[in-house]
């Protein structure tokens, strides 16, 4: 993430006091579409006056971060007027009718899928063109979808397309997860034989644990994850469904990052491995 940002959330997140993992209360972007809290906006003064580094067009993630906290980089950098795709009716949004959007600035920490440890890697590839961020709505069934595009080495925001949860790419994962998050019992059904851990040592504060997590041993490991909404980054072009999904969490500025890895197994999904 760009030094400028990272620094000033941090500076933001150092008065909450939170513990290690950032989903003490999960948010829904639904009741706060437009974000503008106390936090946020002074997040954006401690941005807007100082013009943003060329280097963090190169990577989509520090670019995304820029322009959800710069207002005035925000509006330059989305392409008016903007096609707005809802309900399968496209309307072209003027930049007078545009409400900012803050993405997860809001929260203490945002979410990526990934087909595999490949896909992974595009997260630190120069070479990605284009991205498109999915805020994915459990409660209404809706994926909103913002494609970016890098045009003349500057990421433009190019169209927005609200869609069903079942027209997207990852539906299947999708109603899995959300079960899984909301249901103990089917949680504990779709826990592989032996879940692979690894975690920090609780002794060695520079060391790393491995073990294996089995069903009567996971709730004193599982993890807490957000049940109403969740964001993904898709880097690049979509590509076609693996059969494996790694649900990533990372920390805003709080070093915290936590991905679980599942599989699918006779048409079922299940957990195979957690790191932490």
């Amino acid at each position: 993430m760009v030094v400028l940002v990272a620094a000033a959330l941090l500076l933001l997140s150092c008065g909450r006091n939170r513990q290690a993992s950032p989903v003490d209360t999960p948010v829904d972007s639904a009741d706060v579409e437009v974000a503008d809290t106390t936090e946020v906006d002074s997040l954006e003064l401690l941005v807007t006056d100082t013009p943003m580094p060329k280097a963090a067009d190169e990577l989509f993630d520090d670019f995304i971060f820029n322009f959800a906290a710069n207002r005035k980089l925000q509006m330059e950098r989305i392409h008016f007027p903007l096609p707005v795709t809802r309900n399968g009716q496209t309307e072209d949004v003027t930049r007078e009718q545009w409400k900012i959007e803050r993405f997860f600035l809001h929260q203490d920490y945002y979410t990526v899928l990934f087909d595999s440890e490949r896909q992974m890697a595009l997260m630190n590839d120069t070479s990605v063109r284009r991205a498109t961020v999915e805020k994915i709505y459990f409660n209404t069934g809706a994926v909103i979808q913002y494609a970016f595009s890098r045009i003349h080495g500057a990421w433009m925001l190019l169209s927005v397309k609200t869609d069903p949860i079942a027209a997207n790419r990852n539906a299947s994962f999708l109603d899995f997860y959300h079960k899984f998050v909301t249901d103990s019992v089917f949680q504990s059904e779709s826990l592989h034989e032996t879940v692979q851990f690894t975690g920090p040592d609780p002794d060695d504060d520079f060391s790393q644990m491995e073990g294996v997590i089995t069903a009567d041993t996971w709730p004193a490991f599982a993890p807490e994850l957000p049940e109403k909404m969740i964001y993904n980054i898709v880097y690049g072009e979509p590509t076609k469904p693996t059969g494996s999904m790694i649900f990533m969490m990372r920390g805003i500025a709080n070093g915290f990052e936590q991905t679980l890895t599942f599989k699918l197994h006779n048409g079922h999904w299940k957990l195979t491995k957690l790191n932490t």
